[in-house]
């Protein structure tokens, strides 16, 4: 698999220096962690110049690494923050590849301000529609995205679902949950 040697790696370094922040490109999914103000670019160097070419995204999810019960979070190694998650693939050359991009859980360390990031929707048009979702439920802001807005709750929603310390609605004007 061409992502799985060090040319791979060693091309995309040489060309975007310090975009790549982190690696494993002998993992099932070889993933490539880049710096968030890096993103676009190493996505646009990924579709357009690289060997194999990646010209489709497959998905773009969003991963709360957040525990929020005290007991358990005294226990775990990590600090809460968002992990994006960018699933590439060649067509011609039939490999994956998986970026990948940690975010604070809130924008500047304050409750509520969301995270921000740099849309992709501009490399790959697909990017619209998984953003949208992606800041619908798990509340990250895609910074120039063309349409920003929630796709799956309605607009006068509150909060984002799949956050780990989301707390469902007991009712919806009105309308009495389970």
């Amino acid at each position: 698999m061409a992502t799985r040697g060090p040319g791979f790696l060693d091309n995309l370094e040489s060309a975007l220096p310090g975009a790549v922040v982190g690696k494993n490109l002998e993992a099932l999914d070889p993933w490539v962690e880049v710096a968030p103000d890096r993103l676009v670019d190493v996505c646009r160097w990924l579709k357009a110049s690289s060997e194999p070419r990646f010209d489709a995204l497959e998905c773009v999810s969003a991963v709360d690494w957040c525990e929020p019960d005290p007991k358990k979070a005294a226990k775990v190694s990590w600090q809460p923050h968002i992990e994006m998650v960018y699933h590439l693939w060649s067509t011609s050359a039939r490999v994956s590849l998986v970026l990948k991009v940690q975010l604070p859980r809130w924008k500047g360390d304050a409750p509520g301000q969301l995270p921000e990031i740099p849309s992709v929707a501009g490399v790959w048009r697909t990017a619209d529609w998984h953003e949208r979702e992606v800041f619908d439920l798990s509340g990250v802001s895609f910074t120039g995205h063309p349409d920003q807005r929630r796709i799956l709750c309605p607009e006068d929603w509150e909060g984002y679902p799949l956050r780990k310390d989301y707390e469902m609605p007991l009712d919806y004007h009105g309308i009495r949950g389970r």
